[in-house]
Parts: C-alpha cells; sequence; structure tokens
C-alpha cells in the first residue's frame, strides 16, 4: 500500500508565499532600502538626484517626496513607506526625508528585537506607546509662535530652503513666501485659515531666482486679444465672464432660405449688431478689462478695442477663480447681467513680455485673497527645484501659523524626544520598556544622518549632544558647517512643529503595519488579467523570496 500523501494546493499555480521571519526580514529590507535611497538628501549638506525617467525627462532634486515619486517603486513594502513621504507632503508640505528615514530606522531598530524573539504584537503595541508619548513630549517642548511674528516665520521659511536648490536666494525668497501667506490668511475668531490654492507659484525660465517676485494680484500666461486695445490699464475695473462672447450656433439644424439679397445684408448687419451689443453691455457696466473663460468673437475683439477696453480670453476656470478672490470680482454667466457691482479692482493690469512671451499681470489689488509668485531662474531645472523649496516653505509657514506651535531644527527636537523617551521607557516594565527604548534610539537617526551627510563623526556628533540635552540645554543642535553644538534656537533654526508630530506618527504607523505582516502571498503569473508591458506578474525585487 502506497502511505504518500497527496500535497495540497490552495492557492494558484505559480503564486510565491513567503512566512514569518523571512516575509519580515524581506519587508523591513524593502522599507530600508527607500530610507537608505533618501537618507543622503537629508539637511543643510544633503546631496540631490537625478532621476532620468523612461521619456529622458530629468529630473533633479533633493525633495524626498519628489524622488519616490518619480523612482516608480513596485515593492509592495516600500511602496508603504513612499505612502508616508506622501500623507507628510499633503498634511505640512515638508518634512518628507525625515519621515521616511525615521520609518525606515524603526524598521531597523525592531529588527534587532525580532533577531531577540521579542513578539512582534509586543514590539508594536512598545511602538504605540512610545508614539503616544512622543506627540505629548513634542507638544511639551514646543515653542509658541503669533501669525504676525514675522521674524520667526522667516527663519522658518530659511530653514525650509537651506539645503535646497534655491539657498543661494533664500532671504528673499523667504519674505516673498512669508507675505503671501499672510496676505491670503483669514482669521475667524481665534481660528486661522489659510488656503494653499490661493498662492499661485507661476514659474518662467529667464533671469536669476532673485528676480523671482510676489505680485499683489494675479499673473495669466495669456496676451491681450486685439493688438488695438491698451497696453495698460490704470485703476482697472473687472468683469469676469464665463460664457462665449460669440453668436451661439443653435443645436438644431436650421436652413434659412434667402430670396433677395438685402435679407442676405439684414441677416449679416443683425449678427453684427448682436456682437456690438455684447461690447456695449460690457462698456456700460464701466467695466475697462475682460477675461473671458471661454471665446471671444473677432467683432467683438474690435468693438471692445475701440472703447479702449483690456480683454484676454480662455483663462483656466482655476485662474478665474483666483482673480475673484483677488479683485473681489463675481464671476457672471450672462453678459446682460453685468453690472457695475459684479466688478472687481486691480490698480493696475497689464501685459508685459516675460523672455519671449506676453502675459497679463493683474496687480495692486487692494487686500487679495490670492496671490502670485512669480520664480524666475537660468534654466527649467533650476525653476523646478526652487518651486519645490517654495512649495515646501509655503507649507511650513501655513503649518506654522495654524498651529501657532514650533520647534528648533538642527536635530535638536530630535535629541530632546529621544531623551525624554529614554526617561519615560524607566518607568515601563516588561519587553515594552526595550520598544520604547528602541523607538528612543530611532529618533535619533536624524542628528546621525544630518552628521553623516555632513561629513562628519555622527558618534562624536551624538556624544556631545547627548551630554548637552542632559546638562538642560533644549534647544542644542548641530551645526553641520563648523560641525560644532550650537543652540539651534538662537541661529534661527526654526521648524514648525507639525512637520515633527506628522512625521512621528506616520513613521511609526507604517512600522507597526509592516511589524505585522508575517505572511506574503503574491499572486502567480498569468492567471489574472493582461499584465502592462514589461510585468511579470510579481512586482520586481520581490523573486527570490523563497
Amino acid at each position: 500500500m502506497n502511505n504518500q500523501v497527496q500535497p495540497i494546493f490552495i492557492l494558484p499555480e505559480g503564486t510565491q508565499r513567503t512566512t514569518g521571519r523571512n516575509a519580515q526580514r524581506t519587508n523591513i529590507m524593502a522599507a530600508k532600502l527607500v530610507a537608505e535611497t533618501v537618507r543622503t538628501t537629508l539637511g543643510p549638506k544633503g546631496m540631490d538626484k537625478m532621476i532620468v525617467d523612461s521619456l529622458g525627462d530629468v529630473t533633479i532634486t533633493n525633495d524626498g517626496v519628489t524622488i519616490l515619486e518619480e523612482m516608480q517603486i513596485e515593492h509592495p513594502a516600500a511602496k508603504m513607506v513612499v505612502e508616508v513621504a506622501k500623507t507628510q507632503e499633503d498634511e505640512v508640505g515638508d518634512g518628507t526625508t525625515t519621515a521616511v528615514v525615521l520609518a525606515g530606522e524603526l524598521l531597523k531598530q525592531a529588527e534587532e528585537l525580532l533577531e531577540k524573539n521579542i513578539h512582534p504584537t509586543v514590539l508594536a503595541k512598545g511602538y504605540r506607546i512610545a508614539a503616544e508619548k512622543a506627540q505629548v513630549i513634542l507638544n511639551n517642548i514646543s515653542e509658541k509662535v503669533g501669525d504676525r511674528d514675522e521674524e520667526v516665520l522667516k527663519k522658518i521659511a530659511i530653514t525650509a530652503m537651506t539645503g535646497k536648490g534655491s539657498e543661494a536666494s533664500k532671504e528673499k525668497l523667504s519674505e516673498l513666501a512669508v507675505k503671501a501667506v499672510l496676505e491670503v490668511s483669514e482669521k475667524e475668531g481665534s481660528t486661522i485659515t489659510i488656503d494653499k490654492n490661493n498662492i499661485k507659484l507661476e514659474k518662467k525660465v529667464g533671469g536669476s531666482v532673485d528676480d523671482s517676485e510676489l505680485i499683489q494680484g494675479i499673473v495669466l500666461d495669456k496676451e491681450k486679444v486685439h493688438t488695438e486695445m491698451p497696453k495698460s490699464v490704470k485703476n482697472a475695473k473687472i468683469a469676469l465672464i464665463d460664457v462665449a462672447m460669440e453668436i451661439k450656433n443653435t443645436e438644431i439644424e436650421a436652413k434659412i432660405q434667402i430670396t433677395d439679397p438685402n435679407q442676405m445684408q439684414a441677416f449679416m448687419d443683425m449678427e453684427e449688431k448682436m456682437l456690438k451689443d455684447m461690447a456695449d453691455k460690457i462698456s456700460k457696466s464701466g467695466a475697462t478689462v475682460v477675461f473671458c473663460q471661454k471665446g471671444i468673437d473677432d467683432l467683438v475683439q474690435h468693438f471692445l478695442a475701440k472703447k479702449k477696453i483690456y480683454a484676454a480670453r480662455r483663462i483656466k476656470k482655476s485662474d478665474m477663480e483666483a482673480l475673484a478672490r483677488a479683485t473681489g470680482a463675481k464671476i457672471v454667466s450672462n453678459v446682460d447681467d453685468l453690472s457695475s457691482s459684479d466688478l472687481g479692482n486691480a490698480g493696475i493690469v497689464e501685459e508685459k513680455k516675460i523672455g519671449d512671451e506676453d502675459m497679463t499681470y493683474v496687480r495692486k489689488c487692494k487686500n487679495p485673497k490670492a496671490v502670485t509668485i512669480l520664480i524666475r531662474g537660468g534654466t527649467e531645472h533650476v525653476i523646478d527645484e526652487v518651486k519645490r523649496a517654495m512649495d515646501d516653505a509655503i507649507g511650513d509657514i501655513m503649518a506654522a501659523v495654524k498651529s501657532g506651535r514650533v520647534v528648533a531644527g538642527a536635530g535638536a527636537s530630535e535629541m530632546e524626544l529621544a531623551r525624554n523617551l529614554r526617561l519615560f521607557s524607566d518607568s515601563l516594565s516588561g519587553r515594552e520598556q526595550l520598544a520604547v527604548k528602541a523607538f528612543a534610539d530611532a529618533i535619533e537617526v536624524i542628528p546621525r544622518t544630518l552628521a553623516e551627510n555632513a561629513g562628519l563623526d555622527p558618534i562624536d556628533v551624538l556624544t556631545e549632544l547627548k551630554s548637552a540635552h542632559d546638562k538642560g540645554r533644549k534647544w542644542a543642535g548641530i551645526d553641520v558647517f563648523s560641525g560644532k553644538v550650537i543652540d539651534a534656537w538662537k541661529e534661527g533654526i526654526i521648524e514648525p512643529l507639525k512637520i515633527k508630530t506628522q512625521a512621528v506618527s506616520s513613521a511609526s504607523e507604517v512600522a507597526m503595519m509592516i511589524l505585522r505582516i508575517d505572511d506574503v502571498i503574491a499572486g502567480g503569473v498569468g492567471k489574472g488579467p493582461d499584465m502592462p508591458p514589461g510585468g511579470h506578474g510579481m512586482p520586481p525585487g520581490m523573486g527570490g523570496m523563497e
């Protein structure tokens, strides 16, 4: 009798499955690799990455989330870490590298404890306790900042831009960023609301980064529709119209039979009169500038030009809304309804040639709730990187103004947080204590990386920092240029609290999630829907995991 047991397959053929420690090892490995990729970009001495996509487009950047998105990472665990960067970008707009490096380090520390046979759920619980305590500690050590404290806000912007491509002009750019944010912020009682969409970043190649400017209003990359229109209009009354200023073609095919040449002429005269009426109505309302979301008929252009009215057409919907916020105009859907109360105001509307393009500037709006920062620079790559740096700076200022809490950078807040977490871990018993200690060690990866990227000895630097913090110097940080320990607050290295709290919470969440996975089941080849070209059923980096 044959006693051989028939093996039972419960998964489709070709499915790859890794379980237990193996699964954890590969997942942690993948997450650590993502962190390693962006780690060298952290801090003022961080280097940049050049990413060339399949079409040959080049991106040169220092921005964590941009690097990870452009790299098109495929491994499932690595993707989870990329999500951390995206969350950080959406919530704060800066600190993406910090969040990713932290997630990688939390997993690296966890791995050492897993080797000592500490159970992943115990670890995850310890990490959760540490993450909750970290939020409390960060709040306690943070300082208050007022929404009118422009000096501190400017320092926040400079800190955000240091080490980015825009560093040479950070003084100028940080001033623009602070002004822009304060211009569009609105106060209701004690709460401050700021919509990032109200700050438009417009890029134009030419000149240098120093030529960038803040425009109290909107810049449109549109030109006036008719050469006879005035080049600039002072104290402009602005009409915003979102219907086509043309004769509507009827939906139904209509045949008009004309038996007499005079009828033909009358028919054409009628059309011309209708178009002239449109121009007259605009003129009657008192408007001197018209922005139309749709098209403007040639004849209407001609009549508007005769009346010395400036007009631009095919304006994007988002720009129309920004114009409404900046000038106080109402967007009108029917020319017949246009009245003087619908018009907005701007000190000057003019057409300017920038580089080889004509653009329309709507400037000097009183109390505009939408503004434009025009970013200039020598090449496309430079401008793109300056724009990313400005995005970070604006996000930081907004986070600081909204929450009103800030901390010092240069690794100071991380060292203080790690010190307090260690003290807290002494009050715990059991294995959770080890997890909280591991969490505290992981936090120190930020100052350590800052030192490494600056070519300093991380062990020396961390020892010095630790002793400074133990002596009660709360804001002792590292000066990456001299290698000395400094008071980061006095040196003006300041960041919003939100960067730190968000980075800690999303990094610890993803670390806990990856730790709890003990089984990876990856679908077989050819059974599911067709793979995209180049796909082989398995995400790259998942092979060879048996």
